[in-house]
């Protein structure tokens, strides 16, 4: 009687190797897609009344007296063609950022040139390609770096810098550079792009600046709306979600308020703890019921989270 035999399965050896190239290609683009259509649905909100020549001209004149060297005159010059002539960024060269750091961070440059060049920044951010220019930051962290310190800077600097970052929503690599979660060392802390951009959020969102929460706001909704996956964005849930509470208090603007409660119910459904914070420390959402219907709307997906 013949034994009958296990049938062995023959793999192609290239199949044991793991994904293509190809493959993660096509991976990658389908998560591209996917994210264009979620920003269809929902678009993040960015600030596009901003002329980048009119803010080049004013920060141009901001910088009248101050001594630059030859290599910033150059960084000056390639800003305004990527601004005001319509170049791409491949035309702002290796010292750019070491002039952007200067202006952000030297005691004798003015704050208006610091808030012209962060509003040059968000006139920029609203290009196609200004993501090049985000990941050479990487070695500096002139960006995120002076991000960093928003809660000592004048109130006129955190109002452009809240800017800056919410207009970096408007391009999907732009916006996943705000999250990156690795981390990097400045001035001695270790720090991560998610965890600089959720303290600029908080700190805009509960400030007593109406202009301030405008983009506060924006931010919360904008970070709300990403799909995340990562320990650290559970983290920075949990912070984000409290900051959120705590501004419902404050009896804010019906769009504001929408805003929060919207970002609220989806920080809910992407950690468990937010809807045990909302039980447990409050207030209760409920309590803003009609004030608009789509307010109520977001209460209701959020009470569902919490029972």
């Amino acid at each position: 009687m013949a034994e009958a035999l296990e049938a062995v399965e023959v793999r192609d050896p290239v199949s044991l190797a793991g994904p293509s190239s190809r493959d993660l290609d096509v991976e990658a683009e389908e998560r591209r897609a996917e994210e264009q259509r979620k920003r269809a649905r929902d678009p993040p909100v960015v600030y596009r009344d901003i002329d980048g020549v009119q803010e080049f001209e004013a920060f141009s004149k901001t910088l009248e007296g101050v001594e630059l060297t030859a290599e910033e005159k150059q960084s000056l010059e390639e800003l305004q063609q990527y601004l005001v002539q319509g170049e791409g960024s491949w035309v702002l060269g290796d010292e750019f950022l070491s002039f952007i750091g200067r202006i952000l961070t030297d005691p004798s440059i003015k704050t208006s040139s610091r808030c012209g060049v962060l509003r040059c920044l968000a006139a920029s951010a609203l290009k196609d390609d200004v993501s090049l220019l985000l990941h050479q930051d990487r070695r500096q962290h002139a960006l995120l770096g002076y991000a960093h310190s928003i809660d000592m800077l004048p109130i006129d600097e955190q109002r452009a810098l809240g800017l800056f970052m919410c207009n970096l929503f408007e391009n999907t690599s732009s916006s996943e550079w705000l999250l990156y979660i690795s981390e990097w060392e400045y001035k001695g802390v270790a720090l991560s792009n998610i965890r600089v951009t959720t303290k600029v959020c908080v700190q805009c969102m509960l400030s007593d600046q109406t202009d301030l929460r405008e983009f506060g706001t924006a931010l919360l909704y904008n970070i709300a709306s990403k799909e995340v996956k990562t320990v650290v964005f559970d983290e920075v849930c949990v912070e984000l979600a409290m900051a959120a509470l705590q501004l419902t208090q404050y009896e804010p603007a019906e769009e504001h308020l929408w805003r929060t409660l919207t970002a609220l119910a989806r920080l809910a459904q992407h950690s468990s703890e937010v809807p045990q914070l909302i039980a447990i420390v409050g207030p209760d959402p409920s309590g803003y019921r009609g004030r608009s219907p789509r307010i109520d709307e977001q209460i209701d997906i959020i009470m569902k989270k919490v029972k």
